[in-house]
């Protein structure tokens, strides 16, 4: 009650008033009017009014309800009897009442009410006016009356006529109130047609315009101001005072509006960056979602054309489908840091995405992309090297197996023919010698047979697609061996048997088979390895064939002695069978070999080793191109990797340490955002040497450890660093300027920060964040540190940045809350009711934002309810949640 007493003089003196006064007709009918439409105004919101002023408070029970309809406050439950003592008892009550207001009563007894004492009672309702309605009114270090003056003299100062000295004679031409009404709200009344000579008129306007568009009821007559040389003065002043009400509470619920137009704006613009967010995320989400399967697809192909066609398809995916998707990944944190820093300063809880659509969902997603993107790389180049391999072996089977074929053509006819039953002796001879010769041939060819099978299996290890034709092959090959083999054993046996009965040979065409078989096949052996295909993936390997080969061209002469030695054995044979006349029919019993096969044989062979020279010197070159790749391509990784390296470690120095402004080091880092980028040229360049390398089929670089995917992640994480560094300090800069934080503030902010930041990462987890709070003087519970971690570390991933930290060092600072503006600002546009309407909404607030507020709001279902009714507490609790309230 103490904010009263400095009105006590002028209650004290309006207690005194002249009672006698009441007792003039004309002044206490314009009280008993006035006084009657006042309560009325107020006792309408409980449902009920009051028609005889001295009668209807006689029972106490209208003047309890009327008091605690302009308090706001319950009064003592009334009694319920008819009796003379229980109206006393009520009445009793609402003076009590009264009197704990501060007001001092004089001469007003309950019994005088109870009896319809007009004069007391009209004395007891100015009282109640003066004191709930009048007292309270303070207009520049003036109150009460002096202030509804002062404030009647502010607004009418300007307008023709009108002359505010006092609460009577004043106000007696209408114009008065007109001027009030037409400087608040000028559309309601056209204030230059009105005259001054015309009284009854303009008081009739005022009175009217008020009661139909500003919901102040009708407290007087024209007539009976017109007609009284002095107006009642309370009368005037209990009217006037209904203006001053309305016209102040017009002027806090517009700025109420506004307050709440603020605020709904900043909140549907934030919901706008939520919805953004979460169809960024989808999308990105649903991308990765479709690029998995393919890049985990590890469907083998059978040819190398159809496998350099995958490795194409894949580049196009590095090169041109995911680099945009790495900028919308980034795009999407700034978003999300952004949209989290602005709901902190508006004081709203952290944006929660939805179900599997959280950043860390989305960094899982990525590194799952690029752990299939990677073994999809891996799986490929594996593949080609298995065709190739393939390719290599199936070639080299069909070589071997086509010799085998040939040299087998016509050997089995030759083992089962019966030619030693009628042949001589010496033919006997001959045909046993010709037959350890063939053995030793069919000896000679056993590594050929076991290499075509052993080619064989390795094509089956490798899957190779035509594996079921190369098995039949190699099963024909391998039962005709061994159906030789048993008929050469069959045929030696039988040529042993008749060997006991033939003695006669003959040396020197046994001689000649010796050394001709052993010598054709070693030119078998020369022409196959001549005709060889080879793979070599260094320089060293062809330098390795080249010097084999250059060994192999140094056994020529010598081989070439051996075969004039051979070739001089038969030319001895035909000088003895000419000399001798021998009958030997032209041919060597003993072998098939004839010197001009031999001669034929190395003639190709000759004719190989030039061939083989050009294959060894143009792969020599193409292997010294591949070395010149390499290094070139090494070359250029040594810088570029350090440098990436540099830059990451430069970036994160800026963004811990304290050098100049935000702004200074928002320039520094779009300085070395821009020279990053200016870098792009040389990573393309990279990425164009690393395709010549893929496309000459170079699968290792001994000149540098780092990989076109290790810069390429190099590069993705320097972008995408730079990007996250530059919006930190942006969100700084908005939190200082939403805040008012000094550089000082920030520069001692960052001290602490990166005091606490032992490990020297920009983070802090959660143990140095707590010894950082103890240190600047928090005693930390554990359920007092648990909420302070909610709120710098919403996703729970158990680390403070230092965006979360400066973001709440200000919020405990801040002097106001916003949620507390918010509810004060609707609880101005209810009024006195404990609900507010949808069309208050409507009229006050613009569409758009009206209807966001009436959606947000559950209907009122208080005992005071009526149709249209809304609870606004409950707006509070969807726009904030339960812990703001």
């Amino acid at each position: 009650m103490d904010q009263y007493d400095g009105d006590n003089d002028y209650m004290q003196q309006e207690d005194d008033w002249d009672r006698d006064l009441l007792l003039d007709p004309a002044w206490e009918k314009q009280q008993r009017k006035t006084f009657t439409a006042w309560c009325n105004s107020h006792l309408r919101k409980a449902g009920t009014q009051i028609e005889n002023i001295e009668e209807d408070f006689r029972d106490g029970l209208k003047l309890m309800l009327l008091l605690e309809v302009i308090s706001g406050e319950r009064l003592a439950k009334p009694e319920r009897g008819k009796m003379r003592v229980h109206k006393i008892s009520n009445v009793n009550k609402a003076l009590d009442f009264i009197a704990s207001k501060g007001v001092k009563l004089v001469s007003i007894g309950a019994e005088e009410i109870v009896d319809g004492n007009a004069k007391m009672t009209l004395g007891m309702i100015w009282t109640i006016i003066l004191r709930f309605a009048i007292q309270d009114i303070s207009v520049e270090e003036t109150s009460a009356k002096e202030g509804l003056l002062l404030w009647c003299q502010r607004k009418t100062a300007p307008y023709k006529n009108v002359n505010i000295q006092n609460f009577h004679i004043s106000w007696k031409d209408g114009l008065g109130f007109c001027a009030l009404i037409h400087r608040h709200r000028p559309e309601l009344i056209d204030y230059g047609k009105l005259r001054k000579d015309d009284p009854m008129t303009n008081l009739n306007t005022a009175f009217d315009v008020a009661e139909k568009y500003l919901d102040i009821p009708k407290m007087l007559d024209a007539e009976d101001i017109v007609g009284t040389a002095r107006p009642d003065e309370k009368a005037i002043m209990t009217y006037v005072s209904s203006f001053y009400h309305a016209f102040s509470g017009a002027q806090k619920a517009e700025t109420a509006a506004n307050r709440i137009c603020k605020v709904l704006a900043v909140n549907q613009e934030n919901e706008q960056l939520m919805e953004d967010y979460e169809k960024l995320a989808s999308d990105l989400l649903e991308w990765i979602r479709r690029t998995i399967p393919w890049l985990e697809n590890r469907m083998p192909e059978n040819t190398m054309q159809a496998m350099q066609q995958k490795l194409e398809d894949f580049r196009d995916y590095r090169r041109l489908h995911k680099p945009p998707k790495v900028q919308e990944k980034c795009q999407l944190e700034i978003n999300f840091n952004t949209l989290q820093t602005k709901l902190r300063l508006s004081n709203r809880p952290a944006f929660m995405p939805s179900e599997g659509k959280m950043v860390s969902d989305i960094n899982n997603a990525w590194g799952n992309l690029e752990g299939a993107e990677k073994g999809y790389e891996e799986w490929l180049l594996n593949e080609i090297r298995r065709l190739e391999r393939l390719d290599h072996l199936a070639e080299k089977f069909r070589q071997k197996a086509a010799i085998h074929e040939a040299w087998t053509e016509g050997k089995e006819d030759m083992l089962q023919k019966r030619d030693y039953e009628t042949a001589s002796l010496s033919e006997i001879k001959a045909l046993l010698k010709k037959h350890e010769a063939f053995e030793s041939d069919l000896a000679a060819h056993q590594d050929r047979v076991e290499q075509i099978a052993a080619i064989a299996q390795e094509l089956n290890e490798l899957d190779y697609y035509d594996s079921p034709s190369v098995n039949a092959r190699c099963q024909r090959i391998c039962d005709q061996w061994d159906t030789l083999g048993a008929l050469t054993q069959k045929r030696s046996e039988a040529l042993q048997r008749t060997e006991k009965l033939l003695e006669t040979i003959d040396q020197l065409y046994l001689e000649f088979a010796k050394r001709a078989a052993p010598f054709n096949n070693w030119m078998e052996g020369a022409m196959e390895d001549l005709q060889d295909t080879f793979i070599v993936h260094t320089i060293e390997e062809i330098q390795g064939l080249s010097t084999a080969h250059e060994q192999f061209k140094a056994t020529l002469p010598e081989a070439d002695k051996e075969r004039l030695a051979i070739l001089g054995i038969h030319n001895e044979i035909a000088k003895i069978v000419q000399t001798y006349h021998v009958n030997m029919a032209g041919t060597n019993p003993y072998t098939t070999i004839n010197p001009q096969e031999i001669n034929a044989k190395w003639d190709k062979v000759r004719q190989l080793v030039p061939q083989r020279d050009q294959a060894l010197i143009e792969e020599h070159a193409r292997q010294q191109n591949n070395e010149r790749l390499r290094r070139q391509f090494a070359n250029q990784a040594n810088v570029i990797g350090p440098w990436i390296q540099t830059k990451m470690e430069e970036i994160g120095r800026i963004s811990i340490e304290m050098h100049g402004t935000l702004e200074d080091q928002l320039t520094h880092l779009r300085q070395y955002e821009k020279s990053i980028v200016n870098y792009k040229p040389k990573i393309d360049q990279l990425e164009g040497d690393h395709q010549l390398i893929q496309e000459a089929l170079i699968f290792d670089n001994k000149h540098t450890n780092y990989t076109m995917e290790h810069i390429r992640v190099g590069w993705e994480q320097l972008l995408t660093t730079i990007a996250r560094t530059i919006n930190e300090i942006e969100n700084q800069i908005l939190t200082r300027d939403a805040k008012g934080i000094s550089q000082d503030q920030l520069n001692e902010f960052r001290a602490s920060f990166n005091h606490f930041d032992r490990k020297r990462t920009g983070i802090m987890d959660a143990e140095d964040f707590k010894t950082c709070l103890i240190s600047m003087g928090y005693n930390l519970g554990e359920n007092e540190f648990s909420r302070i971690m909610s709120i710098v570390d919403p996703n729970r991933m158990g680390i403070v940045t230092f965006q979360a930290f400066i973001d709440f060092m200000s919020r405990e600072t801040a002097d106001t809350d916003t949620a507390d503006q918010v509810m004060a600002s609707f609880k101005v546009l209810a009024g006195d009711k404990n609900y507010i309407l949808a069309d208050e909404l409507r009229r006050e607030l613009p569409p758009d934002q009206a209807e966001y507020c009436i959606a947000r709001m559950a209907p009122y279902t208080g005992p005071d309810a009526v149709p249209g009714a809304l609870d606004y507490m409950s707006f509070s609790t969807a726009l904030y949640g339960e812990s703001d309230l």
